[in-house]
């Protein structure tokens, strides 16, 4: 088959995602079953990739949909069981009384709260953490999922303590052969890791100060009385200095101390900037802006869940210091268990079950159970029950709650993360072909040429799409990357860094992201209406990077193409 068709095939699974979610709005309950056999069969008919290895693929997708799934379980439990202690409705009064205005809270807890979470965990983490909350506070479920995918975007290159670089970029990249170039310009790979990871922080910084601008007037265009623009504009200096709060100290970090705090430290900053900020009333707008009354709100905006109930309202009150305990706790502790420095990560990463060289295939399956955010969720929803003095009632009604919605959302990601892993594997063939995703950026890459850095944030974006990582696809695509830059003439550093930005913008139409995020807000067979609405911010994202990435190649001296 012709390079062409080739690349069809692989792009087609992903265009009837597109079709049946977006177009037909399809539930993806419905839709993810047909585009996981389709993906098979396009791989072993064209890839010539065996049924046993279909199989020893799924086998992998299913022990990744288990990580997943325990993230979510442990993410809604600790939303329910802090419905039901009374501590959400706390909450709830301390941002309304930062401020009433959504817009503002949006910045606050979205954009910098969010990012924080980014920052510590990663993989899919802060959606899940922050669409119940902003559930909880009255959103709409549509809206609570859109603004938590949103999120995932500016932080994520150095999320989970910076893996989308030190395991993405690195694991990509590092090999016997590429040292050896590098010593010859008198380099090591740490100092191109880390000049890749600067170049990413400059374009995020540039492209990321304007997303909480996004959230807000998405916000009030989408899920507004009068569906205006304009109503979130009248937050834009706001915004955008909430923007700039967070990206300037991550830019700065990310320059001169490495990957692994630039999310983090530029979050803490920033949060402590904007709130000290929108507590007396700096840049914000003369009016305050609401969502119309819930009797009013369409179908479609809303969830299974109600996470509005005043549980809790009959018991003495929750100081709001307890209230938010359990996310400052959650916070810190996630950050303890990150940190190369301390001993914590290496003890709970080594509590490992693995299935190595699945049915003698090569591809093999891994858990670290202690050491995925589930185990922390779950941790500190047991502190939520002796902190806030909870009864065994209340205890089952959350428990019963949160596994409802989980067994939901399970049905969706076992075929959807399968699927991927078809996908990522399908390199392993006996038709001597690369993977599907490298087909697809190597046609790419040969019909556009010298505008190619305009299209590298899309190739990383669609490595996100299919895995739902920014790191899976750093690995994926890191190497062709480097590969294009050197065949065009062009700075490999960039082309890189181009890449992985965009692999992070892509984590916001990534699919078993969406679903992750819609179960904990019981949002689940609405898939469609999520990804219709962060296909916006995402094409303003690549197209952004693009650009500074077109133009950052065309002034790059040519004498180093190494750097």
């Amino acid at each position: 088959m012709s390079p062409t068709t080739l690349a069809l095939l692989a792009f087609l699974p992903i265009l009837l995602t597109g079709v049946l979610l977006i177009g037909f709005r399809l539930p993806a309950k419905w839709a993810m079953p047909g585009v996981f056999v389709l993906t098979a069969v396009v791989a072993h008919v064209a890839w010539e990739f065996s049924a046993v290895h279909i199989g020893a693929a799924s086998i992998q997708g299913l022990v990744i949909t288990a990580n997943i799934l325990y993230i979510v379980f442990g993410a809604i439990l600790l939303l329910n069981l802090l419905k039901h202690s009374g501590a959400i409705q706390v909450i709830r009064r301390s941002f309304v009384d930062i401020s009433p205005d959504r817009r503002i809270q949006v910045v606050i807890i979205t954009w910098m709260f969010g990012s924080f979470i980014e920052g510590a965990a990663g993989f899919g983490t802060p959606a899940a953490v922050v669409a119940p909350l902003l559930l909880a506070l009255g959103y709409p479920a549509l809206a609570a999922v859109m603004l938590g995918m949103m999120v995932q975007s500016t932080a994520v290159t150095f999320g989970a303590v910076g893996t989308p670089i030190l395991v993405g970029v690195s694991g990509g990249l590092e090999s016997p052969e590429l040292s050896a170039r590098l010593a010859g310009a008198d380099a090591t790979f740490p100092e191109y890791l880390h000049l890749v990871g600067s170049q990413v922080a400059v374009f995020h910084a540039i492209v990321g100060t304007l997303m909480p601008t996004l959230m807000v007037v998405m916000m009030t265009r989408f899920f507004g009385r009068n569906r205006s623009w304009r109503e979130g504009l009248a937050a834009v200096p706001f915004a955008l200095f909430g923007g700039l709060a967070f990206t300037v100290p991550y830019l700065l970090t990310g320059l001169f101390l490495g990957p692994e705090f630039p999310s983090l430290l530029g979050a803490l900053i920033g949060m402590a900037i904007v709130i000290s900020a929108a507590r007396r009333g700096f840049l914000q707008p003369r009016q305050s802006w609401d969502f119309e009354p819930r009797d009013r709100w369409p179908g479609h905006w809303m969830g299974s869940m109600d996470a509005d109930t005043d549980n809790g309202a009959s018991k003495p009150r929750i100081t709001l210091a307890r209230a938010w305990a359990p996310y400052v706790i959650l916070a810190l502790i996630l950050v303890l268990s990150r940190l190369e420095q301390l001993p914590f990560k290496e003890w709970l990463l080594g509590v490992k079950l693995a299935w190595t060289d699945i049915f003698g295939t090569g591809i093999s399956a891994d858990t670290t159970p202690l050491y995925l955010p589930g185990t922390m969720l779950l941790l500190v929803g047991l502190l939520v029950v002796a902190l806030h003095r909870m009864r065994l009632s209340e205890v089952r009604l959350a428990l019963s709650e949160s596994g409802t919605t989980i067994l939901r959302a399970g049905f969706v990601l076992v075929f959807t993360v399968p699927m991927v892993r078809i996908y990522i594997n399908s390199g392993i063939n006996e038709a001597g072909l690369a993977s599907m995703p490298m087909i697809m950026a190597e046609w790419v890459a040969a019909h556009v040429g010298a505008v190619y850095p305009l299209f590298a944030p899309t190739i990383g974006a669609l490595g996100a799409f299919i895995a739902g990582s920014n790191t899976v696809s750093n690995l994926m695509f890191s190497l062709f990357q480097f590969g294009t830059a050197e065949s065009l003439s062009m700075s490999t550093s960039i082309m890189v860094a181009l890449g992985a930005v965009g692999a992070a913008a892509g984590n916001m139409i990534a699919v078993h992201n969406v679903v992750m995020a819609s179960a904990t807000v019981g949002y689940l067979g609405k898939e469609g209406h999520v990804l219709r609405k962060t296909i916006l911010p995402t094409i303003y994202y690549l197209v952004a990077v693009g650009l500074i990435g077109l133009v950052a190649t065309g002034v790059m001296n040519y004498r180093d193409l190494l750097m």
